[in-house]
């Protein structure tokens, strides 16, 4: 199967403006999700998919492709299904091989090594259509109705040892074939659920605090 890398990072952010770019133990924080592509793939199968003319340079200067995504698709309202479209779009026209996209999220600057070495055996086995990575919550869930606060995953006075676990999206990688994004979807009906609990995997910087416990957990 024929994958190609995607970093999608666009210049701005309302909750933590440059994000991107933030220094993060040296280093710009989107090289985290770079140098975990170069493990695996050469630079002529990772792309940068940007707005800022910053992160298109430095990712050229990293080896890697780059395409500049039009002001449309750089808002913060814009799905991440929708800059993928236009990047297999752009394949099509330019007649590059892929049958399915490796998504990274630079805001995910901690992976296990062989974690995308794992991921592709089981995407492949499967024969599904897409795999995100998941880790277990064992909080007390619920939501607000009318005022009223509504458990969902437990009942009150359980102890939390006996909460059935719960999953999250924990971002840190998404395969999906390329038919499947064309058609809406980064997730489908048929994902395969890789999990992955570790303490580093619940980094997802989208804010100062995440930057911040980011910061923590690498001086740790």
């Amino acid at each position: 199967m024929n994958y190609k890398i995607i970093i999608p990072a666009r210049a701005n952010s309302k909750r933590l403006p440059g994000k991107n770019i933030m220094i993060l133990g040296g280093k710009p924080l989107i090289q985290y999700s770079i140098d975990f592509a170069l493990n695996y793939f050469p630079g002529d199968s990772i792309w940068v998919n940007s707005d800022c003319p910053n992160i298109i340079e430095f990712s050229k200067r990293k080896g890697l492709k780059t395409l500049v995504r039009p002001e449309n698709l750089a808002l913060d309202s814009t799905p991440t299904v929708d800059v993928l479209k236009f990047h297999i779009n752009y394949f099509k026209k330019k007649n590059i091989a892929c049958d399915a996209i490796i998504l990274l999220q630079p805001t995910n600057p901690f992976r296990e090594d062989n974690l995308l070495k794992i991921a592709i055996e089981k995407f492949e086995e499967s024969k599904r259509n897409s795999l995100a990575t998941f880790s277990i919550s064992k909080k007390k869930l619920g939501k607000l109705e009318d005022g009223f606060f509504i458990p969902i995953n437990y009942s009150p006075g359980q102890r939390s040892q006996d909460i059935k676990s719960s999953y999250f999206e924990n971002g840190l990688i998404y395969i999906t074939k390329c038919e499947s994004i064309l058609s809406g979807k980064v997730i489908t009906e048929d994902v395969y659920p890789l999990i992955n609990n570790s303490i580093e995997a619940t980094v997802d910087i989208d804010n100062l605090e995440d930057f911040k416990f980011a910061e923590l957990i690498l001086k740790k």
